[in-house]
């Protein structure tokens, strides 16, 4: 691979991180900014300092596809710290009690504004309990704080708790197998310079593999040419689209090859899509190619 496609490769890509204690995700992310030569990248869910694990990256035009990793679902293992013993059948009930949807204030240190907001807690899965620690495993919406939630469970239990250790594991569709130490991602790009590109293109993975659960629409060819000046999607232009798409949803929009063009804004729910003969099926909203 030349030069010039190992950057075009990497300009629509997503490197996933395996972030180790210490530095924030915004630290992690402006290394590896300045490792690739990229003027913007942006991780799609800030990790605290001493929390390791899955940081994804978006890297390069990518970045524009932020929103739609925003409700991206997490998972975790950790360790929660009771400040008293408590027995198991009361450790039992309590967490039983957290798993649907809860209200949570964010911790104060935390960058946004400490309203309450309800969260859903999938699954919490305690894994084992060494006297006063608890190993476990949670699946968590976007936004959840985890540390609020080891804290809450030991006031609810009457002991108090906090969060002793946390990884994260997954995020959306990246787990651990897709995450690589900043030191790999260097190495790759040596090997890259020197006519090597495997390793790089392991490790940046294309963005359209990532979308996961985002909402999609395909145009046909006919239509990207006024996708790409900033035109709608219109409904003659839609080779297929997925199902349950909700008016005003954000939308991934990609060519009939699979490319992710744009994000937009659905004007019809996908049912409508379907049936309509005319009318703008998707307002664009942002360009992430200028060309296919």
């Amino acid at each position: 691979m030349a030069s010039k496609d190992v950057s075009d490769w990497i300009n629509y890509s997503v490197i996933v991180v395996d972030k180790h204690a210490g530095p924030t995700s915004h630290q992690v992310s402006g290394w590896l900014r300045d490792m690739l030569g990229l003027k913007k990248v942006g991780h799609t869910g800030t990790l605290d300092p001493m929390v390791t694990g899955v940081l994804p990256i978006l890297l390069g035009d990518c970045v524009k596809a932020m929103p739609l990793f925003s409700g991206s679902h997490k998972e975790y293992v950790g360790v929660m710290h009771l400040h008293h013993e408590v027995p198991r059948e009361k450790i039992d009930q309590v967490v039983s009690e957290f798993i649907g949807k809860i209200s949570q204030r964010p911790p104060k240190k935390s960058a946004v504004a400490r309203r309450e907001r309800e969260r859903e807690i999938f699954e919490f899965e305690i894994l084992d309990v060494d006297g006063n620690d608890i190993l476990f495993r949670t699946k968590t919406e976007a936004g959840t704080y985890i540390r609020k939630l080891c804290h809450d469970m030991g006031q609810r239990m009457g002991v108090g708790a906090h969060m002793a250790e946390l990884r994260r594991t997954k995020a959306g569709v990246f787990n651990e197998s897709h995450a690589h130490s900043l030191m790999e991602v260097k190495d790759a790009l040596e090997m890259a310079k020197n006519g090597d590109a495997s390793m790089i293109e392991k490790i940046a993975i294309p963005i359209e593999r990532g979308l996961g659960n985002a909402k999609k629409v395909w145009a046909k060819e006919s239509a990207i040419e006024t996708i790409l000046k900033g035109s709608p999607l219109y409904v003659i232009g839609v080779e297929k689209c997925d199902d349950g798409i909700v008016r005003g949803e954000t939308v991934a929009v990609l060519s009939d090859g699979g490319k992710l063009v744009a994000i937009g804004i659905a004007k019809m729910d996908s049912s409508e899509i379907a049936k309509r003969k005319k009318g703008s099926a998707v307002r664009t909203d942002r360009l992430v190619r200028t060309s296919i």
